[in-house]
């Protein structure tokens, strides 16, 4: 069994997350170390998993009445009055298919449940490119859709779920 670890990120870390998050653009959006920097600043939670010493995945996370201008965390702020909102959880392509973001996800729903939060928020591209894989597994972990938008200036669909926990 390998040896998991979920911390808090340190700037030792950001190198890889910069990479991990470009090397997965297509599915997110883009960073550079000032948008990391923001993200310092007003995310709950920024973890990275290590697995066996090595850095394989990050987690950023963002409670309800951050000042954080995105579309998506606006509808959430509409749709919830507390919610933790998953901007983004990105997996190294070395460390994928070993149940990582059930670990991941595991660890957030007790976060959560710990600051009195039991809805986890999320959104999934479905245009111009269909996460199906994303899809499938938020929906295994018990997501549900709450909703749709175009965002970016309409280039692109995303499903938004959420995630009761109580």
């Amino acid at each position: 069994m390998n040896n998991i670890v979920i911390r808090n990120a340190e700037p030792a870390d950001d190198q890889f997350i910069l990479r991990i998050n470009e090397e997965n653009v297509e599915v997110l959006s883009p960073m550079d170390q000032a948008k990391l920097d923001f993200y310092k600043r007003i995310a709950d939670i920024l973890w990275m998993i290590d697995v066996d010493g090595e850095r394989a995945a990050f987690l950023i996370g963002i409670r309800e009445g951050a000042d954080y201008p995105n579309e998506n965390f606006d509808f959430f702020s509409r749709t919830f009055e507390k919610f933790l909102y998953v901007d983004r959880i990105v997996i190294d392509k070395p460390f994928r298919k070993m149940g990582l973001g059930k670990k991941i996800y595991e660890a957030v729903k007790e976060h959560a449940i710990a600051d009195g939060v039991t809805t986890v928020t999320a959104e999934v591209d479905t245009e111009p490119v269909y996460n199906n894989a994303s899809l499938i597994f938020h929906e295994g972990m018990g997501f549900s859709e709450v909703g749709e938008q175009w965002v970016r200036g309409n280039s692109m669909k995303v499903s938004l779920v959420a995630w009761e926990l109580v």
